[in-house]
């Protein structure tokens, strides 16, 4: 039986894609491991599926000043130390790696046993987790054509994402019957990410009558932020988040209002849904949600509208532009090559697992 070891954590993004490959990989007979950091948000999310978990210790890598420079760098090594333990111990053929701060001391272990390593870059330009990675990896996958010149030579491979196959088994009957909307009228999916986008919530209750002669809104708005007045107005439904019937969602929208988190997006492209996206701004992030975006948007699967330009009128323009021109949004996501992500991963982990035998 072929052993591989999954790593990432930090952010659920760096655990949900690693989670899409489970199903493929139990298929192709792996006995599969996790290692992540001892509490991060990756524990939780791996135990729930069945899967032998191991935490080590972890530092996080900044590019700035902070207190904890001073501290991590000692955790990193200690990390490194367990992680290498667990190499000796669990013997995999392989590790994947889908980046964050946790999987650096796991691939630097892998090298040091002269174990494959396949990382995963999601966003546009690599992260520094990812960057630190790379050296020691046999292929680095990516989701976008404008990551692969930030990739060492001859290592490159544009896969996509790997997103969960249930999404794509949803029910647009449960979906009507769950919001109380009817079938004569286009539905629009708000998502503001996990925590809910205040920008984007208050750009969508703005235009909410203007909204509600053209659509059905389903409005996906972040812990704390559903707004009382709302409730029960004809066509709008509000939730702060939706996990299990997601699936049923995205099957009876027409078109989606988005953050750009690279796997968010992806998600949207595997599933072909037009998107609106309105990405995190630089001032709150590293920027990379504003190049996911662009990226998309060049290659004709979305519309981008920045928060900074972001107003009741534009906002009214853009989904109506969006809605008109679905058609285009779609053909182009169809012609897509990278929509089997999975596939194209699960080849390059059975390469280099049946190389390194020989």
């Amino acid at each position: 039986m072929k052993r591989i070891v999954l790593t990432g954590g930090g952010t659920a993004g760096h655990v949900t894609p690693n989670i899409a490959l489970l199903p493929a990989l139990r298929s192709a007979g792996y006995e599969i491991s996790y290692i992540g950091s001892m509490e991060g948000i990756e524990k939780k999310l791996i135990e729930a599926q069945g899967i032998p978990y191991y935490g080590i210790a972890s530092g996080k890598l900044r590019r700035y000043f902070d207190v904890k420079n001073f501290t991590d760098p000692f955790r990193v090594l200690k990390g490194f130390g367990q992680a290498s333990r667990l190499m000796k111990t669990l013997k995999p053929d392989v590790v994947f790696s889908k980046g964050g701060f946790v999987s650096v001391p796991v691939v630097m272990a892998a090298r040091r046993r002269h174990i494959p390593v396949i990382c995963h870059e999601s966003d546009l330009t690599p992260g520094l987790a990812n960057k630190l990675s790379m050296p020691s990896a046999t292929k680095v996958c990516c989701n976008f054509p404008e990551t692969v010149p930030y990739l060492p030579a001859g290592k490159a491979v544009l896969t996509g994402c790997p997103i969960r196959q249930e999404l794509k088994e949803g029910s647009r009957a449960a979906a009507l019957a769950m919001t109380g909307f009817t079938e004569g009228k286009p539905i629009m999916l708000v998502m503001g990410g996990s925590l809910g986008a205040v920008a984007v919530n208050q750009a969508v209750r703005d235009a909410l009558p203007e909204l509600l002669q053209t659509f059905q809104i389903i409005h996906l708005c972040g812990k704390g932020k559903l707004d009382e007045s709302l409730k029960g107005t004809p066509g709008y439904v509000q939730y702060e988040y939706i996990q299990k019937e997601l699936a049923d969602l995205f099957a009876a929208c027409d078109l989606v209002v988005s953050r750009a988190g690279a796997n968010a997006i992806c998600e949207l492209l595997a599933l072909r849904k037009p998107a609106l996206l309105i990405p995190l701004s630089a001032k709150a992030s590293r920027g990379d949600q504003i190049l996911n975006a662009r990226s998309f948007e060049r290659q004709g699967f979305s519309m981008v509208l920045e928060e900074e330009s972001l107003t009741k009128e534009t906002f009214l323009a853009a989904v109506q532009n969006l809605y008109t021109h679905r058609q285009d949004y779609i053909h182009a996501m169809e012609e897509c090559p990278q929509s089997d992500a999975i596939g194209t991963i699960m080849g390059l982990l059975n390469e280099v697992t049946t190389s390194s035998k020989h």
